[in-house]
């Protein structure tokens, strides 16, 4: 691990390089996953599916994201970061290839569930590489790579309105392949550790044990899985939300896509360095209650400017959250069991937002977007409340027994 500001370089030297390499295995993740929500209405028209019936499938893939969190971060542990990085970037090329010849809905769910699961196995070893390399600019390494995240969720919306002007949606996940896999050759090259292949315990049950025992892990998980239901739900269904409720035309709707991750871009490695600067818990309490009252604004605004506006206040707080939360949750963490148990905590409330997208289309089917979206704002004031008791001076914090 990498001790001092200055011995830690962001873009250069070894773990510069593998920052690099892990950030654009991102990209090519988040363009794929999310170029899936400015494009699901002619998904919806091809497939011949319902809004429900799509949001169960975003669900599968997100739910499958969640449960292989534990064993990709146990295994990475146990065997190598190298080795489950690229097992899942392998994993990311099937899904995403499957998507490319999908022409039935049972297809596009298993295409949807493989990607998952190769998310899922990408994701924790990632947090835990990034862990290993990075002490002092850790929030900032962080920022970087959630922000590359963002990036691809940008390039998305454009991915996915060239495809459909020009071809068909399957068309959007082609260069995703291609650029998943330049990913996976670069830490296949620039990665000093060796591959690893043994049979692993993963003992989830001490795992989980351990967790449940310290009050803090409790309680951050619980904002975590709040703010995460929030997020895919949100994710998954604004597009459609702003055409449905709030008249944007699909060229509108999905620009203000692309202005949710631009944001991102921008907020998240800024985030990330005010939290290594300050308090983490702070800066995530203080995100939260942006991004309730952004998404509040998007509900009850009927101008678009406005509207658009509001998606840049929602954004903010979105985006800003997510490193800031993670370096929170990296720390309490024991170095020996760091990817196992972020993994555990991942799977709990990844699980828990991977029913966003079902919710969201469920109520979007029996009542309106708008409704869906009220109980999305909802999660958001609970989660921020719990953090705040826990950050707060001691006379405002959660009694004993709640802890």
């Amino acid at each position: 691990m990498s001790g001092s500001d200055e011995a830690e370089q962001l873009f250069r030297g070894y773990e510069g390089r593998l920052l690099v390499a892990c950030s654009l295995g991102w990209v090519g993740l988040s363009v794929g996953r999310f170029a899936l929500a400015p494009m699901l209405p002619a998904i919806i028209e091809d497939l011949s599916i319902t809004s429900f019936e799509a949001g169960l499938a975003l669900s599968s893939l997100w739910g499958f994201y969640a449960l292989t969190q534990y064993p990709g971060g146990r295994l990475s542990d146990a065997l190598s970061r190298k080795t489950m990085l690229v097992a899942g970037l392998g994993l990311l090329i099937a899904g995403f290839a499957l998507f490319v010849v999908t022409v039935e809905y049972a297809v596009f769910v298993v295409a949807a569930s493989l990607v998952g699961v190769g998310a899922g196995t990408y994701s924790t070893p990632t947090k835990a590489l990034i862990t290993d390399l990075f002490a002092a600019r850790r929030g900032q390494a962080f920022g970087v790579q959630t922000a590359a995240s963002d990036a691809g969720g940008a390039i998305a919306s454009s991915v996915a309105v060239a495809a459909l002007a020009v071809a068909t949606w399957q068309t959007a996940f082609l260069p995703v392949v291609l650029l998943v896999g330049v990913a996976l050759a670069m830490v296949h090259v620039w990665s000093r550790e060796p591959y690893s292949v043994a049979r692993v315990d993963l003992d989830l049950r001490a795992t989980v044990r351990r967790l449940i025992a310290d009050p803090d892990i409790r309680n951050l998980t619980l904002v975590y899985s709040l703010y995460s239901l929030a997020w895919q739900g949100a994710i998954s269904f604004l597009p459609g939300f702003l055409q449905a409720d709030k008249g944007f035309s699909p060229a509108l709707a999905s620009t203000a896509f692309a202005v949710l991750f631009g944001v991102g871009i921008l907020v998240k490695p800024l985030a990330g360095a005010l939290g290594d600067r300050a308090a983490h818990g702070t800066v995530a309490a203080a995100s939260l209650t942006l991004g309730m009252v952004g998404i509040t604004g998007v509900v009850a605004f009927l101008s678009r400017p406005v509207i658009l506006a509001m998606v840049v206040v929602f954004s903010t707080g979105f985006m800003a959250f997510s490193p800031v939360m993670q370096a929170f949750l990296m720390q309490t963490f024991p170095d020996a069991s760091m990817g196992g148990d972020m993994g555990a905590t991942r799977t709990v409330y990844l699980g828990v937002g991977a029913l966003g997208p079902a919710y969201v289309g469920y109520v979007a089917d029996v009542a309106s977007y708008t409704a869906a979206f009220v109980g999305l704002a909802l999660c958001l004031l609970a989660s921020a409340a719990i953090l705040v008791a826990m950050v707060s001076p001691t006379w405002l914090r959660l009694p004993a027994a709640i802890r």
